[in-house]
């Protein structure tokens, strides 16, 4: 199993480009004797192959969904994974690919595993596409094909033992200013700076943590030709999310309004662009794969905490189609960065729970 790990990471699949992931993945589950279709997501979801879905009887006619995606964050130059003292690492300068390999390596493992001695219950193993980019894999995974009632998504950077009952809406705001280009050094006058209104607008904004649940940044801001030039045209790249969907809504439209006001405040035009990126959730603690999760995280010697979380997963868009799962902590560290790490000793005790909830999931809590 951890040898596959290795093998996965070093396999480049950033998003939009998994097929020779997705073909990895495929091929060793096929070759171990597993059910694996792929559906059509690769074209909707602007991915370089279709989510997989493999399946592995059990002895009870009910299934249970586990989740991971394939792709991950763009890298410059080939992943070359290590281990030492007991922790996978990059050997350059690259992330590792934990995120979320970890999770596909468990689950792989997981599948072979039951192929051969038949699970509790049947086993539904979904690998998602473009999942790093706006979670579109799983926007277009075809609910349909599933036989499951619930699922499991693999997919968050902390300690085993925290399930994950909230996540934000995310919400994206883009802010096109037009002013008019002068001479900086002549007739400044005569020009209406983009970039002013831009930095008014960003100047207004509030930033940061705005309550317990609720952030806004903005990330990114470009514009000018010119050090002599008054800029004609600025960018303006922001987002603002909060685990209560009103208040997403709230923090989006006051960045709406902040940059309203400074594109008149300074006579330019603005063009505005606001998107859902994902849509948050809560889970009640009630809820089937909350329960079973955390019986599961007991049985096996972690201590189940339900926590929040700022980010988005499969999850988020699983949740908002009508799909109920939730979200796990699978123990990486730092993804998305050349420190990223996960510990020999978490993917094999990831696996111990994974094969944990299936147990529990037989037990009666499909029947609920």
């Amino acid at each position: 199993m951890l040898k596959r790990f290795v093998r996965l990471c070093e396999i480049a699949s950033p998003t939009g480009d998994e097929r020779a992931v997705a073909d990895a993945v495929a091929g060793e589950l096929r070759a171990g004797g597993v059910e694996v279709e792929e559906d059509r997501a690769a074209t909707p979801a602007r991915a370089g192959a279709g989510n997989l879905i493999a399946r592995v009887p059990g002895a009870k006619d009910a299934w249970v969904t586990f989740c991971a995606h394939l792709d991950t964050v763009p890298h410059d130059g080939p992943i070359e994974a290590e281990l030492q003292d007991g922790v996978f690492r990059s050997r350059g300068d690259t992330i590792l690919g934990a995120d979320d390999k970890a999770a596909v390596t468990v689950l792989m493992e997981m599948a072979l595993r039951a192929r051969a001695t038949r699970p509790p219950v049947g086993l539904e193993l979904v690998f998602t596409v473009a999942e790093e980019d706006g979670l579109r894999g799983a926007n277009e995974l075809e609910l349909g094909r599933l036989r499951s009632a619930f699922g499991f998504v693999l997919d968050h950077a902390t300690p085993i033992g925290e399930v994950i009952t909230a996540a934000p809406t995310h919400n994206q705001v883009v802010a096109e200013f037009e002013g008019a280009e002068a001479h900086a050094g002549i007739r400044p006058e005569d020009g209406h700076s983009a970039i002013e209104a831009a930095a008014a607008a960003i100047a207004s904004m509030k930033l940061g943590r705005l309550d317990e649940e609720t952030t806004a940044n903005v990330g990114v801001i470009r514009g000018g030709t010119a050090t002599n030039v008054v800029a004609g045209s600025c960018r303006i790249e922001a987002e603002a999310r909060s685990i209560d969907e009103a208040r997403a809504a709230e923090a989006t439209a006051a960045l709406v309004d902040a940059c309203t006001w400074a594109a008149s405040e300074y006579r330019c035009d603005v063009d505005l662009d606001v998107k859902e990126v994902f849509r948050g959730y809560r889970l009640p603690s009630s809820s089937a794969p909350v329960r079973i999760a955390t019986e599961a995280l007991r049985r096996t010697g972690h201590e189940p905490r339900e926590v929040a979380t700022g980010g988005g997963s499969d999850a988020n868009a699983l949740v908002a189609r009508g799909f109920e799962c939730v979200l796990l902590a699978n123990g990486t560290e730092a993804n998305h960065t050349p420190d990223e790490s996960v510990a020999a000793q978490r993917i094999i005790e990831m696996l111990e729970v994974c094969e944990a909830i299936a147990a529990v999931a037989a037990e009666g809590e499909l029947d609920e």
